[in-house]
C-alpha cells in the first residue's frame, strides 16, 4: 500500500458513488439558488423591520409567548425536559441534535435587531439575530461590535451559549467578554435581566451552558467606532516554533487590531496583523475587495501568498472592513472545496460566486446517510482552545493524529472570570489560541477512528488547561466532561432556579450519543 495514500470510505454502490462524488450537482443547481433566493429574502425582510422600528415593540410580545409556554409546560407532567423547538438543520454544525426529538419544544422567533444606542455604545439584538445581520446593520451607521465571528449565519445565542471568537479576540477576549447584559426567561416562566452588576452569578453563568439555565431573549452587546477600510499585513513564517513564537509574540501586542493565522503543513503559515484605519491613509493602489463574488476564496489568497512572496518579506493590502470580517464565509473557511472541488476556479466564481456560500442548513436537510457516514469517518471539524504556550506542542500531536490543513489559529485572551471556562490555576488573564481543525483526513487507511481519534484530541486538550468548543462532536463520559469545564457556578445556578427539572445539562446536549 502506498504510505501516502488517503483515507477512502466511498460507498460501493452506484447510488452511494453518486451521491459522494456528484453531490456537488445537488448543491450548484439546488442548494446555491435556493440559498441565495433565502438570505434575499431575509436581508429584505431585516431592513424592512429594522427601517419600521417594529422589533422593539414586537419583542415583549414574544417574550410573554415564550413564558406562556413555560408556564403551560409547568402545569403538565413535566415528563420531558425543555428546549428551543428550532429545527436542527438551522444550526450552523454540521452535526444535528436528535436529543430535540424527545423534548417539550418551545417556540422562540427571536431574529431582530431592537435597538442601537449610539451615546451608551451599546446594541441590543435578539439571540437569533446573525453576524451578517448585525455588521451589515451597524457598518451603516459607522459602528461595530468588538468581534465579529466569521461566518455570516453564526447568531448572537449560538454565540453566548456556546462560544465565539475571532481575530480581535486577543483585546477583547471571546464573545461573552463583550456582552453587557442578557435577558432571560427561566425555567418557572418569570423573565429576568442579568449583568455585571444585577444578578451576576446568572451572568457569568449563561456563557457556555447551551440554552440549559432558560432560554435567552435578548443580549446586549457593547459597541465600537468602525472604519471603512483596515490595513492588513500578510507575514509568511516557517518552522513551527518560529510560528508559535511569532504568533505569541503579535497576540500580546495591543495595537494589532486583529491578529490570524492560517497554517498549511507542520512548518508553514501565514501570520497576519491588521489594524482599522482612517479613509486618509488607505493607499488605494492596495485595496483588495476581498468579499467580491469573484476574487479568490481567501484562503486561496493567503496561500498564493505563502507560495510567491521570498522569505523574510510581507505584504500589505488594504481590505473594506465588511469584507474582512466575513472572510472565510464564502467558502465555509474550507469546507466547501470538499462539496464544491471546482468552487475556487474563476470561471465558476465569475458565473457563479454571486451566489455563494451555500447554507449549512440547506447541507444539513439534504445530506444524505451515506455522505453523513462519509464525513464521520473521513471528516474532522473541532476548535480546540489551548494557551499559546502550549500551541507548538498540541499542533505537533494533532499533525500525527490527523494531519488536517490549513488549521485555523485564532488568538483570545481569557480571563479568570466566574463560569465554566477560565485560565489554569494561578493564572488572572491568559492568552489562548483556538486551533480550528477543518477537513478530510489524510491518513492510510485504518489510521484514523472518529471516536478514538477524537478522544485522543480531547485529551491533548485537557492536558494543556485547554477546552473544546461545544458545537462539535464530544466522545468525553460525563465525568471527563466536568474535568475539561468548571460546573461550579452551573450547578448552583441549576439548583438555586430548579433547572434539574426543566432543562438537561450542558453534557446531555453535546455529547455524540444525542447528535447524529
Amino acid at each position: 500500500m502506498d504510505p501516502n495514500e488517503v483515507i477512502d470510505f466511498k460507498g460501493e454502490t452506484f447510488m452511494e458513488i453518486l451521491l459522494i462524488d456528484y453531490r456537488w450537482v445537488i448543491v450548484c443547481f439546488l442548494l446555491l439558488p435556493l440559498s441565495f433566493l433565502y438570505n434575499l429574502w431575509f436581508y429584505t425582510r431585516n431592513k424592512i423591520i429594522f427601517h419600521l422600528n417594529s422589533a422593539p415593540r414586537a419583542h415583549d410580545d414574544k417574550v410573554r409567548k415564550i413564558q406562556k409556554q413555560v408556564q403551560e409546560w409547568n402545569k403538565s407532567d413535566k415528563s420531558k425536559k425543555m428546549c428551543t423547538a428550532r429545527p436542527g438543520y438551522q444550526t450552523m454544525s454540521f452535526r444535528k441534535p436528535l436529543y430535540k426529538s424527545t423534548m417539550h419544544q418551545v417556540e422562540c422567533n427571536l431574529i431582530d435587531i431592537l435597538e442601537v444606542d449610539r451615546e451608551k455604545r451599546t446594541v441590543r439584538v435578539e439571540p437569533l439575530a446573525t453576524m451578517d445581520q448585525v455588521s451589515e446593520t451597524l457598518a451603516k451607521l459607522g459602528w461595530t461590535i468588538a468581534i465579529v465571528p466569521e461566518l455570516d449565519d453564526l447568531t448572537v445565542g449560538g454565540l453566548v451559549m456556546g462560544t465565539g471568537v475571532e481575530s480581535s479576540s486577543h483585546i477583547y477576549g471571546l464573545f461573552q467578554h463583550i456582552c453587557l447584559s442578557y435577558e432571560l426567561v427561566l425555567a418557572d416562566g418569570s423573565v429576568v435581566k442579568c449583568s455585571k452588576d444585577e444578578n451576576p452569578d446568572l451572568f457569568y453563568a449563561v456563557p457556555w451552558s447551551y440554552g440549559t439555565l432558560g432560554f435567552l431573549t435578548a443580549v446586549e452587546i457593547k459597541i465600537l467606532p468602525a472604519t471603512k477600510y483596515i490595513r492588513m499585513e500578510y507575514e509568511p513564517v516557517f518552522g513551527l516554533e518560529n510560528i508559535a513564537k511569532r504568533f505569541n509574540d503579535v497576540s500580546h501586542d495591543a495595537n494589532n487590531h486583529f491578529v490570524e493565522g492560517l497554517q498549511y503543513s507542520l512548518d508553514e503559515a501565514v501570520i497576519m496583523t491588521a489594524v482599522m484605519v482612517p479613509d486618509h491613509e488607505v493607499d488605494h493602489r492596495k485595496i483588495n475587495d476581498v468579499g467580491k463574488w469573484y476574487k479568490p476564496w481567501f484562503f486561496k489568497h493567503v496561500e498564493n501568498i505563502l507560495k510567491t512572496v521570498p522569505k523574510g518579506q510581507t505584504i500589505t493590502e488594504y481590505l473594506p472592513l465588511r469584507d474582512y470580517y466575513h472572510r472565510h464565509s464564502r467558502a465555509l473557511f474550507w469546507e466547501l472545496q470538499d462539496i464544491v472541488p471546482f468552487g475556487n476556479h474563476p470561471i465558476f466564481r465569475y458565473l457563479f460566486g454571486w451566489l455563494m456560500p451555500v447554507k449549512v442548513s440547506f447541507l444539513k436537510l439534504t445530506q444524505p446517510e451515506t455522505v453523513k457516514k462519509l464525513y464521520e469517518e473521513t471528516q474532522v471539524i473541532q476548535d480546540l482552545l489551548v494557551p499559546t504556550s502550549k500551541m507548538a506542542d498540541c499542533i505537533r500531536e494533532f499533525n500525527k493524529l490527523v494531519n488536517v490543513y490549513p488549521l485555523w489559529l485564532c488568538p483570545f485572551r481569557l480571563w479568570n472570570n466566574p463560569g465554566m471556562v477560565h485560565p489554569a490555576a494561578g493564572f488572572e488573564v491568559d492568552m489562548y489560541v483556538d486551533i480550528g481543525v477543518y477537513g478530510t483526513v489524510k491518513l492510510k487507511r485504518g489510521q484514523f477512528h472518529a471516536e478514538r481519534t477524537t478522544r485522543q484530541l480531547e485529551d491533548i486538550v485537557v492536558k494543556s488547561n485547554g477546552f473544546q468548543m461545544l458545537y462539535a462532536d464530544c466522545f468525553r463520559t460525563k465525568d471527563e466532561f466536568r474535568q475539561m469545564f468548571d460546573h461550579r457556578l452551573y450547578d448552583r445556578m441549576r439548583r438555586e432556579l430548579k433547572c434539574e427539572e426543566a432543562f438537561p445539562e450542558v453534557y446531555d446536549k453535546i455529547n455524540k450519543k444525542v447528535r447524529d
